[in-house]
């Protein structure tokens, strides 16, 4: 066994040891859950003395969002909003006293009895929605990933500073309290100096089918589900919802999608902030479909004494799916977390201590700052969620301009990087992990190599800009918006 190949099974070691930890405690909050009482932890207020609630995109997670705050005694639904006149009136039906069912955002913003806008549209919608929300006085609880490039997200933590509204991201994991408890233990210097963080995430998924001209489904205002993006003719995607995440007009691919709670946790934990000095992308879209984002990717942010690294993977592996998990090593050993689990392990790689701590329904939090009017009661405040969130796009861009590449080049590229060592442990990884799809190219529908290599763009981290990039790298920090969805210059 190599250096490389030893270095890899000490993470994957302590990764799947914390994984037996979270499955042990999952099974024995759920067996707790069968047997708690009911919460007692929401005041009995009077019907004016709540908080009404619009909540915009009802599909999927926004649906989720419905049935959470409408379940609450402080909070009522007053409204359901989704351009797609299929998908609100079921869950509606479920909700007491109904709420009223709108198409377009713009008319709960007008209504002065909403307090609070929750937003779980597609990606390209959160920024302009979350900045015309708060610019009517209403506070804000937006999803992951919060924008669609990182100018606009900076127009967000504006919105959010001029109007003195509550903005909170949907980044779940930073209220956890294994999450504090492990931000703790690095605040006080216990893990010593840090130098190298990996957040993971891998998904198994499908391709999505080949491009063609599909039809809009008859339900759906197209004008109005585009909003601030392009209207897309002729529709290549076969299904309309949820397959938008792999297209650049609209999603952000797996980075953004998923990779963000990753990376998140990360900066939670360590307090890694700004966007450091700069990134580098290797990855590919291996599915032979219509879809346009990678499906592997290995993001490299150098921070000076740090370097991050965003690791994605969407085909299938011998190693179980992993959330968000994140490995941090510092002088004294590594913390390795999850969703709901974080432990302290030695430079060996043997446990040394499990950490706990008391955490918050993300929800919860959210309105508990709404009553406080505080924004420092926030768990996921967005600046935060600009920040994590800025970090996919960085790799995003980075992969928009990269050009196919052999494992030599990629290889040679690495090797001048910061923690070039460190570095070269995830990519044998992840190149070992494709190797093994080789022989099964042809039968799902893939193509394994090429992959592609990103240029390494200089980052000027405090103006959230490049340095001495090429103007196709500057003008992906932001996008042209269609009239009349266009977010504000200033807000």
């Amino acid at each position: 066994m190599n250096k490389l190949t030893r270095r890899a099974f000490l993470e994957q070691s302590m990764i799947a040891t914390l994984l037996a930890i979270e499955a042990t405690e999952r099974r024995l909050r759920a067996e707790q859950g069968r047997q708690a009482s009911p919460a007692k932890d929401q005041p009995r207020l009077s019907p004016n003395e709540r908080i009404t609630v619009a909540v915009i995109g009802v599909r999927g997670r926004g649906a989720d969002h419905a049935r959470i705050f409408a379940s609450r005694k402080d909070c009522q639904v007053l409204y359901l909003c989704d351009c797609d006149r299929a998908v609100g009136p079921a869950l509606a039906e479920k909700i007491t006293p109904r709420p009223k069912l709108v198409e377009d955002m713009r008319e709960i913003f007008e209504d002065p009895r909403v307090d609070v806008v929750s937003i779980a549209t597609p990606d390209h919608w959160h920024a302009l929605a979350a900045i015309w929300a708060m610019q009517k006085g209403k506070d804000v609880y937006v999803e992951k990933p919060v924008s669609h490039n990182i100018w606009e997200g900076r127009r967000m933590v504006q919105a959010m500073q001029k109007y003195l509204r509550i903005c909170q991201a949907g980044t779940q994991h930073r209220s956890t309290g294994s999450a504090q408890a492990a931000a703790q233990y690095i605040q006080e210097g216990k893990l010593g100096k840090i130098d190298w963080i990996v957040s993971f995430m891998y998904r198994p998924r499908s391709p999505i089918g080949p491009p063609g001209d599909y039809p809009i489904p008859e339900t759906v205002n197209y004008d109005l589900w585009c909003g601030p993006a392009p209207m897309q003719r002729p529709l290549r995607r076969k299904n309309f919802h949820y397959d938008w995440h792999w297209f650049w007009d609209y999603g952000n691919g797996e980075l953004g999608n998923n990779g963000i709670h990753a990376v998140d946790l990360a900066r939670k934990i360590t307090g890694l902030q700004g966007l450091g000095q700069s990134v580098l992308t290797i990855g590919a879209r291996h599915f032979q479909d219509a879809g346009e984002t990678p499906n592997s990717q290995l993001v490299i942010h150098d921070f000076g004494q740090i370097t991050l690294v965003q690791e994605i993977r969407n085909l299938p592996s011998d190693q179980p799916p992993l959330g968000a998990v994140v490995l941090i090593r510092g002088e004294a050993g590594y913390l390795v977390a999850t969703w709901n689990t974080a432990a302290v392990f030695d430079r060996e790689g043997k446990l040394v201590e499990k950490l706990q701590g008391k955490g918050e329904d993300h929800f919860a939090n959210f309105l508990r700052a709404v009553w406080s009017r505080n924004p420092a009661d926030l768990s996921a405040p967005i600046l935060e969620g600009h920040i994590s969130t800025s970090l996919t796009h960085l790799g995003k861009i980075s992969y928009r301009l990269s050009q196919p590449a052999s494992n030599a080049e990629i290889r040679k590229a690495l090797e001048k990087l910061p923690h070039a060592e460190d570095v070269l442990v995830r990519w044998e990884s992840l190149r070992q992990h494709l190797e093994s799809h080789v022989a099964n190219e042809a039968k799902i529908g893939m193509k394994i190599w090429p992959l592609r290599l990103g240029p390494v763009l200089k980052v000027d981290s405090e103006k959230e800009t490049f340095i001495d990039a090429p103007t196709e790298a500057t003008a992906l920090l932001r996008r042209q918006y269609r009239p009349p969805y266009v977010v504000p210059e200033e807000v």
